[in-house]
């Protein structure tokens, strides 16, 4: 994320979508579907299929930012039995989520260790 933007809130949201969607598409998805502001001091987290990806939106002072990352090897853990579209986490959480921990289950990914990448 952008050095000096505050979050308050992190949303995962619950359902896969489709990766092809950008900043345009997932920013109508956060205010239309979601019900949420898009233009808020939230993080939009969203999973692939796979759930090897995910992409993050958030706004910062006059436009959206969108990052993404991919796993090499496993997966995201996701939750699963949300009955809302998101499941809120805190800023700390999403770390763990990136770094593989089951939120759910406190088992990280594996560390990998590559020497080039062709």
């Amino acid at each position: 994320m952008h050095p000096g933007c505050a979050i308050e809130q992190v949303y995962l949201c619950r359902d896969a979508i489709d990766f092809r969607k950008a900043i345009n598409g997932l920013s109508v998805m956060v205010e239309q579907e979601l019900g949420l502001n898009p233009f808020g001091s939230a993080l939009y987290v969203f999973v692939n299929r796979s759930r090897n990806k995910i992409k993050v939106l958030y706004w910062h002072r006059n436009g959206f930012c969108l990052w993404q990352k991919r796993l090499e090897d496993e997966k995201f853990h996701w939750p699963k039995h949300v009955e809302t579209d998101t499941q809120t986490v805190t800023i700390r959480e999403f770390e763990w989520l990136l770094e593989g921990i089951d939120l759910w289950r406190n088992k990280p990914h594996k560390t990998l260790d590559f020497a080039c990448v062709s």
